[in-house]
C-alpha cells in the first residue's frame, strides 16, 4: 500500500481530529472535507466508530495499513494492556522520537530526516524511519548536519519535551529514558476501540 502524500490537514478533517496534535486543522473549519463535508451528518455504526478511531491513530503516526497492524500483533505479544502496548511501540519509532526531540516539526518532516541519513541512533546512521528504538538509546543529528536550518527552526519552536526523553542542548543529543506512560499520550484516542475493530 502506498503512503498517502496528500495534504494532511484533509485527513484530520475526515476523522474529526487533529494528527498533529496542535488543533491548527480544525481551528477554521471544523467539518469533514469536500463541498458537502459541513452538511454530513448521522449516527456512525459501531464499525464506522472503530474505523474512524483507527484511522485517527494510523494517520497521527503517518503509518500505512501493513505496518500499522503489524505493529498491533506485536503489542498483543506483550505483556500488559494489548491496546497502550500498541501506542508505547507506535511512539518507540524513530520518525516519531525525532519529532518529539523537536528535531522535526511534523512527524512527517521527521521522516524525511530519517530517510535522507540525518539522523544517528547510538552513533549510527539510521535511515528507517519505522525503526524500533530502545530504552537507552541516543538520538542525534549526524555532526555534519548538526547546523541544518529546517533543524535549527523546528527546535527553536520547542517549548515542552515528553519526560520519556533526556535532551542535551550541548550536544544535540536525546536519550530514550523509558516507555510512555497512557497518561502523557493523547488523551483522544480511544485504543479499546481500535483492539475491538482488529479483534472482530
Amino acid at each position: 500500500m502506498a503512503r498517502y502524500t496528500g495534504p494532511s490537514y484533509k485527513q484530520a478533517r475526515r476523522v474529526g481530529f487533529s494528527i498533529s496534535e496542535t488543533g491548527k486543522e480544525l481551528a477554521r473549519r471544523p467539518y469533514g472535507p469536500g463541498q458537502h463535508g459541513a452538511e454530513r451528518k448521522g449516527k456512525s455504526s459501531d464499525y464506522g466508530t472503530q474505523l474512524k478511531e483507527k484511522q485517527k491513530l494510523r494517520f497521527m503516526y503517518g503509518v500505512n495499513e501493513r505496518q500499522f497492524h503489524k505493529t498491533f500483533l506485536e503489542a498483543e505479544k506483550m505483556q500488559g494492556i494489548h491496546g497502550t502496548n500498541f501506542l508505547r511501540l507506535l511512539e518507540s519509532r524513530l520518525d516519531n522520537l525525532v519529532y518529539r526531540i523537536g528535531f522535526a516539526s511534523t512527524r512527517r518532516a521527521a521522516r524525511q530526516l530519517v530517510n535522507h541519513g540525518h539522523v544517528t541512533v547510538n552513533g549510527k546512521k539510521v535511515d528507517i524511519p519505522s525503526y524500533r528504538v530502545k530504552v537507552g538509546d541516543v538520538i542525534a543529528m549526524k555532526e555534519d548536519d548538526k547546523n541544518l536550518k529546517v533543524v535549527a527552526e523546528a527546535l527553536s519552536k520547542v517549548t515542552k519535551r515528553v519526560e520519556f526523553i533526556n535532551y542535551d542542548e550541548n550536544k544535540m543529543e536525546a536519550t530514550y529514558v523509558r516507555m510512555p506512560e497512557r497518561n502523557e499520550l493523547n488523551a483522544d484516542i480511544n485504543e479499546a476501540l481500535i483492539v475491538e475493530f482488529y479483534n472482530k
